[in-house]
Formats: structure tokens, C-alpha cells, sequence
């Protein structure tokens, strides 16, 4: 039997809590193919990538090319970076993580995961988020200590964001014996941090970032429609630049001897190689040289890294496992809640502006029964605030009601969407209604301060069609981006069961003409929804990735990579990876293929 997507509700069977392990999406992947009858090897790689380092699986028939560890006996980096508002810190963070393969830890992301976790943490931090008061500093070190203590951060070192603030957090770390190996505070100064702020420009048309000084629109047209943002004012980056000033002084004392200032008052790419060649000196001086006298017992420990990755090689997971077990644990939603992130960031990085996210894990599906708009609230609320993170003015819609009198309505799946979305928690930083917006679908709905667009399932209802707003919007949004969220655009018949045909072809036309930037869809027997036979998962700008799950004697499971495709795969071609068919023999499917949801 082959696997099939599936949308008819079934029983989901419960099973043990799952397991993870991070999917690679850092780097472009070769096309790779699956044959029973070949000999394959399996090999990992490690390669580093804006957000974190990742483990890759690769399927490969020349064992030549096959895993080599480094068996390097040095501490992982311990790092601690300081920077005011505008000094570059963020971007620095970036190249850091992408080069030295560093955990970045921010005190600001913790706060609102364990929130939104709802755990014992995160409830206390809670408690005081709403009552208007600063979270206590034993609360905010128990989440660092605690995110510090996880695996990924031992083996990989960590990158601390902005924390320590206050001499009591860094006096706590230090009782703790959470101490960096260099402290960088990045050096700007007030007049220039003051400059970078206030002489920003947004062009509403466009979209597009000038600064009066430094990066100056290139006409008189478009310098005289410039609009400035809400807090790039001059008071209010006095008051940010004092805070952090005070924050720092109280901590210099317990980092002295590790301090290192970088003149941030430079172009990027000179600050990091400056910062480059101070981690690099670091990482040296923590490695453990191997001399001429230990060269026998290197062969030994080289031969046996190698053995250990061969063993580990069973224990990967390219997605998480268990997918059936309902409700999904905040790992599992953490793990598609970031997975999802990167793959918008690199589009929007990359100057995508239609871009549309499927993902259909089944807290996700609104075709079952265990379909959850909480979850789906989560992942919109993880991409909003990234982007308000950066500074942009995001604009979240949910489409209002269609139809008129009798015949108003909305599809169910949005039903209380808009009020979920109005009581979330945005957290403490007052991103809601500075940074984050709440609005409809339409043209009406576009102002000159947004910068950006996500848009909640848009779907056509029986007897209405939801494009003709959502293409007027667009035009109104010229080049900003336009981020659709489980979008449902295909026509539906009317209310006397006949399809909307008038302007069909051009709704259609106009609907796939957004990029997908993330696709992720479990793979069924066709009717089910259980077992899960597969996956199909795609992340901006890579390839389509097509899994088989595998049970393992031992009870678990795991996911194998059969096959990659340039484009969207259709069900013959899903087939044909499953059985080992090579693609220049299709054949129509028969039988019981015939009977494979068509979904795709």
C-alpha cells in the first residue's frame, strides 16, 4: 500500500511522548534518490545556519564521502554580548551563531515561550507581566539556568543575549558557575545610536528603510512621502540608551577581566571579523592540543568517534516522531513553530513578497477532529513578534464576514478568530499596537506604517469568494510582503451547488501565484488518518523532501528520506519514490493506487 494525504476525520490513536531531533534546512540539498535495491549509506554532516547549528541526513551510495567526526576535546564557547538599541548587536548575533554554531539565548524569547507554555516558570513570570511590574530576577536566571542545562547548549556552547541586566542576575549566574568565556559589548556612541534611530525613514509605498544621512532616498518624490516610525523618536531613545547604560555599569565590575569592547561604529562585516578573530582565539585556547607523543591514541579515538557516529546514525529523526499523539507537546509545536520561522525569514530576506504557508500536522488540519485554533494563534503569534522583533510594523488579518443579511456569515475554522487574537498575550514589551496589528481583509485594511502582512487562513466560503478582497489588499500592499497562513482558496460550489464560475480562471491564476515558502503534509493509507506512512516537507528556498516512517523493532519509529523534487510532487510521483520506481518509468497508477486521495 502507498501513502496518501488524507482529509476525511478518523480516531487518532495516542502513543508514547515523542522525540526530536532538529531537520535540515540550512543549505541547499542534492537530489537525492531511494532504490531498494541499492546499496546506501547513511551519512551526517553538520553545517551552521543563521538560527542554529543543524544535523543533516544524507543518503549516499559512495561511502567515501561518508561522515567524519571531529573529535575535538575543547570546551564548547561560552559567550555573553552587550549592546545599546541600534548598536548592531542583533546582527552580530547572527553571524556569530552562523559561524561558531553557538545556542542564541534570549531572555526575551524564554519569557514568551515558557509563557505560552503555560509552565510553573512561565505562569509566575505571567503574573507579574499583567500586573504591570518587572519580572523578579530568580525567575528570568531559572529560565537562562534552566535553557543553559539543555543538551543542545552543552554540546554546542551558547550565545547570552543582553542578560545578565543587573548586578543581582550576574551575581546569581555566578554562584551558579554560569560564567562566559568573554564578555563583548559592542561600543557606540550616543550621538551615532541617536542618529541610527531618528534618521530612519519608512517609504509606505514601497516598503523600503532610508536613513536621511546614511542611506538617503534616491529622489525628491520619495524623500517627500517618508514617514517616521512610532519609536524612532529622540526622547524615547534617550530613555531606552539611559536604562541601558545604568544596566551595564552594574554588571562591568563581575566581567572585567573578560571584557572586550568592539568598536560598533564601523560596517558590519568589520565588526565581525574582529569579533570573528576573538572567538577563534578563544576556541583555540580551549582546545586541547593532540601532540606528536598521543599520535597512536588520536588514530584510536578518531576510529572511535567514527564508530559512534555510525551508531547514532539509527537515533536521528529528520521531523519529530509520534505526530499521531494528540495533543502535541509544546516540543513538537515549538519545533514547527520554528521551523515554519526560518523558512518565512529567508523568504522575506530574500525580497519574496507573495509567500503562503501549508502546513497540515493535524493540530493544524481543520479537517479533523482534533483541529486546534489555539495552535494555529501560536505559530501567528511566534512570526509576528520575530518580525516586530526587527523592527517592522506587522499587520495581522482575519477575514471579516461575507454575505449579505441572511446569507452573512463566516467559514467555522475563523469563528472567534479575531477575539483570540485580541486577547492573546503579546507579552510585556507593548509589541501590540506598536509594532503588531490587528485587522481585516481588504484594501481598506492597508495603512502606510505597515510593513508587512500575515494573513489568518483566508478561505472562500460556499457562496462567496474571499480573492477578489485579498487581490485588492495586495495591490494596496505594492511590494510589501503578504504572508498567507493556511490559505484555502480553491473555488466552492454556490448555494445552488453550482461552482462560481465567472472570472474562475482568474481567481485561480491569482491564488497560485503566491511562493510557498514552508509545505509540511503527513502522508496516509488513503481513508485514514492512521497509520502515518509518511511526509512531505519543503522549506524556502530548498527542495521538497519526501519521508517514509519506519517502525523499529524496538517500538519506535523514524523517518528515512527517500527522495527530493524540485517542485511539488504529484501522487504518481510519490508512488513511484515509495516502491523504488526510477521517474522516467511513470505508469499510470492502478488498483489500489487508484484509490490515493488526490489531494496534492
Amino acid at each position: 500500500m502507498l501513502p496518501a494525504t488524507s482529509l476525511h476525520s478518523s480516531v487518532v490513536h495516542h502513543r508514547p511522548t515523542p522525540s526530536l531531533s532538529p531537520l535540515s534546512t540550512s543549505l541547499p540539498h542534492p537530489s537525492i534518490s531511494f532504490s531498494p535495491s541499492s546499496s546506501s549509506c547513511l551519512a551526517f554532516f553538520t553545517i551552521s545556519s543563521p538560527l542554529r547549528t543543524k544535523t543533516h541526513l544524507r543518503i549516499n551510495s559512495k561511502p567515501k564521502q561518508a561522515f567524519r567526526p571531529s573529535c575535538s576535546k575543547g570546551e564548547p564557547l561560552k559567550v555573553m554580548i552587550s549592546g545599546a538599541p541600534a548598536s548592531g548587536k542583533g546582527t552580530q548575533c547572527e553571524l556569530i551563531v552562523n559561524k561558531f554554531g553557538l545556542v542564541h539565548v534570549s531572555t526575551g524569547d524564554l519569557l514568551r515561550a515558557e509563557v505560552s507554555a503555560g509552565t510553573e516558570i512561565g505562569n509566575k513570570a505571567k503574573e507579574f507581566m499583567n500586573s504591570g511590574r518587572l519580572v523578579p530576577d530568580e525567575i528570568v536566571t531559572a529560565m537562562v539556568t534552566a535553557r543553559l542545562s539543555r543538551q543542545d547548549a552543552k554540546e554546542k556552547g551558547w550565545l547570552l543575549d543582553g542578560y545578565p541586566r543587573t548586578s543581582a542576575q550576574a551575581d546569581s549566574l555566578e554562584k551558579l558557575n554560569i560564567r562566559p568565556y568573554i564578555y563583548i559589548v559592542l561600543d557606540v556612541p550616543d550621538e551615532i545610536l541617536i542618529d541610527r534611530c531618528v534618521g530612519r525613514r519608512l517609504d509606505p509605498v514601497t516598503g523600503k528603510i532610508y536613513h536621511l544621512k546614511n542611506f538617503p532616498p534616491e529622489t525628491e518624490e520619495i524623500k517627500a512621502r517618508l514617514v517616521t516610525r512610532p519609536d524612532d523618536t529622540e526622547e524615547k531613545v534617550k530613555s531606552r540608551l539611559q536604562i541601558y547604560k545604568q544596566n551595564a555599569e552594574a554588571i562591568s565590575s563581575t566581567y572585567s577581566s573578560i571584557m572586550k569592547k568592539i568598536d560598533g561604529n564601523r560596517p558590519k562585516e568589520i565588526v565581525f571579523k574582529e569579533i570573528d578573530s576573538l572567538l577563534s582565539q578563544v576556541k583555540k585556547d580551549n582546545t586541547l592540543a593532540i601532540s606528536s607523543g598521543d599520535l597512536a591514541k588520536a588514530v584510536l579515538d578518531t576510529e572511535s568517534c567514527l564508530n559512534q557516529g555510525s551508531s547514532s546514525q539509527d537515533k536521528w529523526r529528520g521531523i519529530p516522531t509520534r505526530l499521531n499523539n494528540i495533543p502535541h507537546s509544546r516540543e513538537i509545536r515549538d519545533y514547527f513553530y520554528d521551523d515554519v520561522l526560518e523558512a518565512t525569514q529567508r523568504a522575506v530576506n530574500d525580497g519574496r513578497t507573495r509567500l503562503k504557508v501549508e502546513i497540515n500536522i493535524p493540530e493544524l488540519n481543520p479537517e479533523m477532529d482534533v483541529y486546534r485554533i489555539g495552535t494555529l494563534m501560536e505559530l501567528v503569534r511566534v512570526l509576528a513578534l520575530s518580525f516586530a522583533d526587527d523592527g517592522k510594523c506587522v499587520k495581522v488579518c482575519v477575514q471579516g464576514s461575507m454575505g449579505e443579511g441572511a446569507l452573512a456569515g463566516m467559514p467555522l475554522q475563523l469563528a472567534g478568530t479575531r477575539k483570540i487574537l485580541e486577547f492573546m498575550d503579546w507579552g510585556d514589551y507593548g509589541a501590540k499596537g506598536t509594532f503588531i496589528k490587528i485587522g481585516s481583509i481588504g484594501s481598506k485594511e492597508v495603512d502606510e506604517q505597515d510593513d508587512m502582512f500575515i494573513l489568518v487562513a483566508p478561505q472562500n466560503a460556499v457562496g462567496n469568494c474571499i480573492i477578489d478582497d485579498l487581490k485588492a489588499m495586495t495591490d494596496a500592499a505594492g511590494s510589501r510582503p503578504v504572508i498567507l497562513i493556511n490559505p484555502r482558496l480553491k473555488d466552492l460550489p454556490g448555494s445552488s451547488g453550482i461552482m462560481q464560475t465567472m472570472g474562475r480562471d482568474k481567481r485561480l491564476e491569482y491564488a497560485a501565484s503566491f511562493e510557498s515558502c514552508y509545505f509540511f503534509r503527513l502522508l496516509y493509507y488513503a481513508g485514514t488518518q492512521y497509520p502515518i506512512m509518511g511526509a512531505l516537507r519543503m522549506s524556502y528556498p530548498y527542495t521538497y523532501e519526501l519521508y517514509k516512517r519506519v517502525d523499529e523493532p524496538s517500538g519506535k519509529e523514524k523517518y528515512v528520506i527517500l527522495s527530493t523534487f524540485d517542485g511539488k510532487p504529484n501522487i504518481d510521483e510519490i508512488n513511484n519514490a515509495f516502491v523504488g520506481k526510477p521517474r522516467n518509468q511513470d505508469k499510470k497508477p492502478s488498483g489500489i493506487w487508484g484509490f490515493l486521495s488526490g489531494v496534492f
